[in-house]
């Protein structure tokens, strides 16, 4: 399920932002971007991770901003630190300018011994912060995807009770539609009952309604666990009892509704992607 969540810490000297999004996925996929100071954690954090989102397309990006660094990045103490053992090395005076060009040439030196323990639990609290902010995501989404699959299986069951009142009438219909098409011919009348009654048994829908039903119910139950995948199954059954309710409509009215009823599935399935 698609999501995103934040979690910051702060210290005196430091402030550690960390950022998780997550796509709907089968399987676990992390992305992970961090500070290279931070790489000798990466993979405790990504087990820490895995260990707790298990699956989705996720990615992680933890930022690191020392307090005293400009937004560029520049390390203010590493500057003057250099400029004032450049100038000291000096047998002659050298211009601030100068000094400062030379420097910005000299790379920052990356000392881990910097990152204090604290600092390396405060990453600690940011991750699980940043968890905790993802999970209330996907369940706010997930309440409103509950809510939307909800209201188009009340459209399947809508649709269920609906073709009822045709049932009867669609009979009649195929009876006076046998008998006009016999015109003058004569037939012995239980002989022509006894055919009706096996033409209209390979016409019933009895079945396929209470099957439906029972599917639609085991789908909103399956709701409460989450699986997608059996989610996923259920509406393949349910898209095959609506199809038999079609194929057995012969009639117009019957029809019509049954479109409706896989309109309703159709957004079922498209959700249910969400949930895998």
């Amino acid at each position: 399920m698609t999501g995103f969540g934040k979690g910051q810490t702060k210290s005196s000297s430091t402030q550690i932002k960390v950022e998780i999004r997550s796509l709907n996925s089968k399987n676990l996929d992390l992305s992970f971007r961090c500070p290279s100071d931070f790489r000798e954690r990466e993979m405790f954090w990504r087990k820490r991770i895995a260990d707790k989102l298990q699956r989705g397309k996720v990615d992680i990006n933890i930022n690191r901003e020392i307090n005293n660094e400009l937004k560029s990045g520049v390390n203010l103490n590493w500057i003057k630190t250099v400029m004032l053992e450049l100038q000291s090395v000096s047998s002659e005076t050298i211009s601030q300018s100068d000094l400062l060009m030379m420097a910005l040439k000299i790379p920052v030196k990356n000392d881990h011994s910097d990152i204090t323990e604290k600092e390396w639990k405060d990453v600690d609290l940011a991750i699980d912060n940043a968890i905790v902010s993802l999970d209330e995501f996907r369940a706010n989404e997930g309440y409103a995807l509950q809510s939307d699959l909800e209201k188009n299986l009340l459209s399947i069951e809508s649709g269920l009770s609906s073709i009822e009142p045709f049932e009867e009438e669609r009979v009649k219909n195929l009876k006076n539609k046998l008998i006009r098409g016999l015109g003058e011919v004569q037939v012995d009348k239980n002989r022509f009952e006894q055919e009706l009654i096996y033409y209209l048994e390979k016409l019933d829908i009895n079945e396929e309604k209470i099957r439906l039903k029972f599917h639609v119910d085991h789908f909103r139950q399956s709701m409460i666990d989450g699986d997608g995948r059996r989610l996923g199954f259920i509406s393949q059954e349910i898209g095959r009892e609506i199809n038999t309710l079609g194929s057995k409509s012969n009639h117009a009215g019957m029809q019509k509704i049954v479109v409706g009823m896989k309109e309703s599935l159709e957004k079922i399935k498209e959700q249910v992607l969400n949930i895998l």
